[in-house]
């Protein structure tokens, strides 16, 4: 079961890969680069963390099956037919829910302490949005503005944690840390919600500092 809800969040990921390089005005074969890009990049970094050989899609034919159809039949789709604008953000919220449980999971098996559990869950969700952003051209990546997206990764690796020491299932566990993933991104983006920005003083001299700082009266 999990593997199977592991394949919706890749295929998720992958078809935010094909959407972000048609957004590029990319070819077919830049749309497959970013599907993959897109769907394997946060599992090989959490592998290569913890130092598991081989790494998982190097051995999974159904895996990297799913990620090339999805990948073509998104471009498919594409070609006669047009997305909602925020197609690309549910999919990607879909994927991110999904690969961050999953991060968690293998993290937990591998005997990683609490703390690197919600790091690689994290990285696991994450790594995948940067990698496609990064290839398109998009600086910076959504994960490095203030959109509410690692913070989700984080929150579902809690839960996840949490749930998992208190010794509910993990089927279970990842279904509602996934679904408390994509609770937090989807309510943001639909809610128009963000982390607060820090505040930076641009003044060329005293006066202006001055009147930064201090509310206009009578306005």
């Amino acid at each position: 079961m999990l593997h199977v809800l592991y394949l919706v969040g890749v295929a998720a990921f992958a078809a935010s890969g094909v959407l972000a390089a048609y957004r590029a005005n990319m070819d077919p074969f830049g749309g497959l680069v970013l599907a993959f890009a897109a769907s394997i990049s946060g599992g090989t970094l959490r592998d290569l963390i913890l130092d598991r050989r081989p790494l998982y899609w190097t051995h999974d034919w159904v895996l990297l099956t799913v990620i090339i159809c999805v990948g073509v039949g998104t471009m498919i789709y594409l070609r006669f037919w047009s997305l909602p604008r925020k197609s690309l953000l549910v999919v990607d919220a879909v994927g991110l829910s999904v690969v961050t449980v999953i991060g968690a999971r293998a993290a937990i098996s591998a005997g990683a302490t609490p703390l690197a559990v919600i790091i690689l869950a994290v990285l696991t969700g994450v790594a995948g949005e940067v990698i496609r952003d990064v290839l398109c051209g998009e600086f910076p990546p959504l994960l490095l503005r203030e959109d509410v997206y690692a913070i989700a990764a984080l929150a579902g690796g809690c839960c996840y944690l949490l749930m998992h020491h208190l010794g509910v299932g993990a089927t279970p566990a990842a279904a509602v840390s996934a679904g408390v993933v994509f609770a937090l991104r989807m309510g943001a983006v639909y809610l128009g919600l963000h982390l607060p920005r820090p505040q930076q003083l641009r003044a060329r001299g005293p006066k202006e500092a001055k009147a930064l700082k201090e509310p206009e009266e009578g306005g």
